[in-house]
């Protein structure tokens, strides 16, 4: 993996976007969107005992997690996601040194490997180096997860966040099951379920005024 310019920093939160090579669709389905998702939540484990494969293996995996991952640490913490038939949105605050690299390479190596055997297809899938901008302040921050939730939304993918089942948008509005949940932005967003889902829904029509915080807009 490149050498970055900019070493990413411990409890530094960034948005990070990584696409596929020439724009190819890598999500075209739910088990492919699902498959992401899980990946995100096993490898931000920090030294996990097995390859994701091997433990997509495991009949009790609630056991396994409760037995050898609860003490691990995390490499990351996920603030908010949004996957899109071509790329991903990411925002992350890096807990140990090195953490969002080796997560990144973890997960964009196993999705590879996964589509690659699934489709019977050859060679690399995503360009070669995830894209990241450090987020300075809370303000950008929550504007930035308004942004990750309405990619689809800008994309004419759906009319509103909440109909895009394949992103953290739910999370935010406390309309998922504690277990299925991956994120974490507690510590650094204080969230009211209404309030944000009506800050969200201000900007449905207007993404492209979000121009103050440009800077992260990385696609």
């Amino acid at each position: 993996m490149p050498i970055r310019k900019f070493p990413l920093v411990k409890g530094e939160i960034y948005h990070i976007f990584s696409k596929s090579i020439a724009g190819f669709e890598i999500f075209r389905g739910n088990s492919e969107y699902q498959r992401i998702k899980s990946l995100l939540k096993y490898y931000k484990i920090s030294q996990p005992p097995l390859k994701f494969s091997a433990f997509m293996e495991i009949k009790d995996k609630e056991k396994f997690c409760q037995r050898h991952l609860t003490t691990k640490g995390n490499l990351v913490d996920i603030i908010a996601y949004c996957f899109m038939p071509t790329h991903i949105h990411l925002a992350l605050r890096q807990l140990k040194e090195n953490g969002i690299s080796i997560f990144m390479k973890n997960i964009l190596d196993s999705y590879g490997r996964y589509f690659n055997i699934k489709t019977k297809r050859k060679g690399p899938l995503w360009e070669s180096k995830f894209q990241n901008v450090l987020v300075e302040t809370d303000e950008q921050l929550l504007h930035l997860t308004r942004y990750i939730h309405l990619n689809p939304v800008t994309a004419y993918s759906v009319d509103k966040p909440e109909d895009w089942e394949f992103s953290s948008y739910k999370e935010f509005l406390g309309e998922i099951e504690d277990k299925e949940r991956i994120c974490n932005y507690s510590e650094v967003l204080d969230i009211e379920p209404q309030s944000y889902k009506e800050f969200v829904h201000s900007q449905i029509d207007y993404q492209r005024e979000l121009a103050e915080i440009k800077e992260l807009f990385l696609d």
